[in-house]
């Protein structure tokens, strides 16, 4: 009779397991289930019964990552939309599930099959907020398009569009009786709509800021609303009178770099903080601590004995990674600081500022040694060509320049760009120039003629670029190929593979699609190095995969 017990409880478990396993890898078994033998087992929790029957390791990947020990909360994740998802909600009876993007749509789904149930379409911008009526009888939206829509769930049409508001509408909500729609714009306002007759209610002004929230009391008697001017305000939705105001009120990795030996990884974080790893052990070895505002970019010195972070709070500050402590605080810029780099002797530093500025110090005096000023909007990107005798920066302005490092002289300006440019990057004999446009276009100048010599539509913006050797571009997107340096090439293959995370989530090794990322674990962040790839995520956590070299043909 026990055994017979003992039994039941082994299959129960065994089908509980089985259920998580594919609910969990749902997207992948209708895309690449062959992946059900690799990324479905390895980024499955250690005590997995499905895992510890069939997982022996990944011929691949001389290193797995580490897993959770149990299944966690997340059950299963819906995929469809082809862009950020904003906001999330339960109907009342807990049938559906609707979801806002910022692909400009709504999505409804059952959420015990994770099937669509349908696409509400009709918004012309990003989609921030929805919510369904206290009956479930309707659903709202609010979008960056200054409207809300209001949706029958039952058939997917539009039953009104309300008007009014004069900036991106950020929040929606009904009262608890379902008579009243509150929403929370950019234009500092909250209005009060009825949803029966599509009309504006009341506007309640009082807000010296963007407003981001608003809800309802559980009796409707008070509205609460939150706004960037650092302020909550309490309404009263009869009146449109404020009653009360409370003031006084962590979070994302922006950057994750190696060290040019590749003995430390550090990454950046809106936390205020960076923090090196060991890339051996996947530990944190030391959080540096001193920014008072989101950290931005990080670099090493190339001699490594040096950190650089970038930071919000307009300053650039040097570190001694052996000890944490910090050597210096560059201060100057007048902006948030978004990207700082070394010269690769590393006797100077470039810093690139939203004050339409490059400054360039002294790491070793923390000394200003000049400010290099011409562009006409916020810079993104600055780097060194490789002998450190130029500097070229990317700006919001739609051009890239370059100066004499010696001396902060203007050497030129790269134009032809048509929206703001994020990266830029020289070629390894400095004989070129790569710039990428926030309209996805990425651009391949002549260093000496300041001409365009290949323009590349890659279908999504770039942050990050980097030359592989003359013929490719290596980018958090994939690998692209420059079809204007296709010629012989006499420069040597590296001996490792190049790795890379794509859009849709696939991780590549030399171009080759080798595993595919559960959604929870597709990255922020990148950084790849000889064999090893960093990934940093929304959350704050910095995972590390180690591939075999000799597994994929170079």
């Amino acid at each position: 009779m026990e055994k017979e017990k003992s039994n039941d409880d082994t299959l129960l478990a065994l089908i509980y397991d089985a259920r998580r396993f594919i609910r969990s890898n749902r997207f992948a078994i209708e895309k690449a289930p062959l992946q059900l033998y690799y990324a479905g087992l390895l980024f499955s929790p250690e005590r997995s019964l499905v895992r510890k029957q069939y997982y022996s390791g990944i011929p691949f990947i001389q290193w797995d990552l580490t897993v959770e020990q149990q299944w966690g909360p997340l059950i299963q994740t819906f995929e469809g939309h082809s862009s950020w998802v904003n906001a999330v909600v339960f109907s009342p009876d807990g049938k559906l599930v609707a979801s806002a993007s910022t692909d400009t749509t709504v999505r409804l789904w059952d959420p015990v099959t994770g099937e669509s149930c349908g696409v509400l379409r009709g918004h012309s911008n990003s989609v921030n907020a929805v919510v369904f009526s206290p009956d479930g009888k309707l659903v709202a939206s609010a979008s960056r398009d200054q409207t809300v829509r209001l949706w029958d769930p039952a058939t997917g049409e539009s039953c009104g569009v309300l008007r009014g508001h004069s900036d991106n509408v950020h929040s929606v909500v009904f009262s608890p009786d379902g008579k009243l729609v509150a929403s929370a714009s950019w234009d500092q306002t909250v209005r009060l709509w009825d949803p029966a007759t599509e009309e504006s209610y009341r506007v309640l002004r009082g807000h010296s800021d963007y407003v981001y929230a608003v809800v309802f009391s559980p009796g409707g008697k008070l509205l609460a609303s939150a706004s960037r001017d650092k302020t909550v305000r309490l309404w009263d939705p009869a009146t449109g009178e404020t009653c009360s105001i409370f003031r006084d009120h962590s979070s994302i990795v922006t950057a994750v770099v190696f060290s040019l030996d590749g003995k430390l990884v550090a990454s950046a974080s809106w936390d205020r903080t960076v923090r090196l790893w060991d890339p051996a052990t996947g530990e944190s070895c030391r959080v540096l601590r001193g920014h008072s505002d989101n950290v931005n970019a990080v670099v090493f010195s190339p001699d490594g004995k040096l950190v650089a972070s970038a930071s919000s709070d307009q300053t650039v500050r040097l570190w001694d990674p052996a000890t944490g402590k910090s050597c210096w605080v560059l201060q100057g810029h007048s902006g948030h600081v978004n990207a700082v780099v070394f010269s690769p002797d590393g006797k100077l530093v470039a810093s690139a500022s939203d004050d339409q500025t490059v400054r360039l110090w002294d790491p070793v005096t923390g000394k200003s040694c000049g400010i290099l000023g011409g562009h006409l909007g916020t810079v993104n990107a600055v780097v060194f060509s490789p002998d450190g005798k130029l500097v070229a920066s990317a700006s919001d302005d739609q051009t890239v320049r370059l100066w004499d490092s010696g001396t902060g002289e203007s050497c030129g300006v790269l134009r032809g760009h048509s929206n703001h440019v994020n990266a830029v990057v020289f070629s390894p004999d400095g004989k070129l120039v790569a710039s990428a446009s926030r309209n996805q276009i990425v651009r391949l100048w002549d260093v000496i003629q300041k001409t365009t010599i290949e323009e590349i539509d890659t279908g999504a913006s770039i942050w990050h670029l980097h030359f592989t050797d003359r013929t490719q571009l290596d980018t958090e997107r994939g690998v692209l190929t420059l079809t204007s340096q296709l010629h012989p090439s006499t420069s040597t293959q590296a001996a490792f593979p190049s790795i890379n995370v794509t859009l849709d989530g696939w991780v590549t090794c030399n171009k080759k699609r080798v595993l595919f990322l559960p959604v929870d674990h597709r990255p922020w962040v990148t950084a790849a190095k000889d064999n090893i790839l960093v990934m940093g995520y929304g959350s704050g956590r910095v995972t590390f995969l180690r591939f075999n070299p000799t597994a994929f043909t170079l």
